[in-house]
């Protein structure tokens, strides 16, 4: 009978610094520690007192104290570490390992950088994907963050736009939307065009409250420092000095994209965001969103930024929702 030959097993202690509560490292009810057990199941952690080791797999527990070691760098930070930054933590580690996603970034880095701080609220990249995206957006004059649902791409641009306004770095925030929506028209809505309009610009307004103190919002539409109007008030406007945000883009035909992206003048900045999987134009529209890759894929200071399921940072169920979806196309040809 021939022996299955052992893994080589190792063995790895971690004192974690006095300064630092053990529960800050493991979470409220080890909430941290199940969330580590569960994603290395054959690896034997334990803790006593300020000490953790691990036993097993050589590579695996290589990945534990790695881990460990980037949990202390976002809690050095004053940072606390949640069971969302724990498991992302990890899936990064494991793409580097695997080959995927190198570069330099680590973990500690993407959880601890900082965009905007509003309230005692910090807006900060969550995946290595939206770290990479919001570093394009500080490289690149025109950027293009394409994904599904959820992936973050409009809440980075606009906490961007916020954050360049604040930073004087731009006079303006200007968003828009195409107005075409899931079957609905803007002439079957009641009210004035202003309230037409309104329904397709709502989730810009909600973004900006998380943003801004929302009594200044008004103030700053009033004066034209923030404009929220319809993709076809761009028309025939030259837009210096001004962050400029095109969001579902994928309702974009052609022309309109084009025509939006020739409206860019001197110190502006360009982020279209949008998901080729959501399109809602009426059959037979060619998606600008679709198009515009192939024209532009590789002129210079354009950027494309493609974020994933893996990138979806509302509850847990969306990424898995998009997967699903994803393999039900995928196995009927759509």
């Amino acid at each position: 009978m021939t022996q299955t030959p052992m893994e080589p097993q190792a063995s790895a202690q971690f004192t974690v610094p006095a300064k630092h509560p053990m529960v800050t490292v493991l979470g409220s009810g080890d909430s941290l520690l199940r969330v580590i057990e569960k994603a290395f199941p054959a690896t034997d952690i334990h803790v006593r007192g300020n000490e953790v080791s691990a036993v097993g797999d050589a590579r695996e527990v290589a990945l534990v104290q790695r881990l460990f070691d980037e949990m202390m760098l976002v809690l050095r930070t004053g940072q606390p570490m949640t069971e969302d930054a724990v498991e992302r933590s990890i899936a990064m580690l494991r793409a580097a390992e695997n080959g995927e996603g190198v570069g330099s970034e680590t973990p500690a880095e993407v959880l601890t950088q900082n965009i905007l701080s509003n309230r005692g609220r910090t807006i900060r990249p969550k995946t290595l994907n939206q770290k990479r995206y919001v570093d394009a957006i500080d490289k690149h004059t025109v950027v293009f963050g394409i994904g599904p649902a959820g992936t973050g791409k409009t809440y980075l641009a606009m906490a961007k736009a916020v954050q360049a306004l604040q930073a004087k770095q731009v006079n303006r925030i200007i968003l828009t939307r195409p107005a075409v929506e899931a079957g609905e028209r803007l002439g079957f809505l009641p009210g004035t065009l202003y309230e037409k309009i309104d329904p397709y610009l709502r989730p810009l307004y909600d973004a900006l409250h998380d943003m801004l103190d929302p009594d200044s919002i008004p103030r700053l539409m009033a004066a034209g420092t923030i404009e929220v109007a319809p993709l076809a008030y761009m028309r025939g406007r030259t837009l210096n000095d001004a962050f400029i945000i095109l969001d579902e883009a994928q309702n974009t035909n052609p022309e309109q994209m084009k025509m939006f992206l020739t409206r860019l003048g001197f110190e502006s900045k360009i982020v279209v965001t949008g998901d080729v999987t959501q399109v809602d134009l009426p059959g037979g529209t060619k998606s600008g969103l679709r198009q515009v890759r192939e024209i532009l894929e590789g002129v210079d200071d354009v950027h494309f930024s493609l974020l994933t399921s893996q990138d979806v940072v509302r509850h847990k169920l969306v990424g898995r929702i998009v997967d699903a979806y994803e393999k039900y196309d995928s196995r009927n040809g759509q």
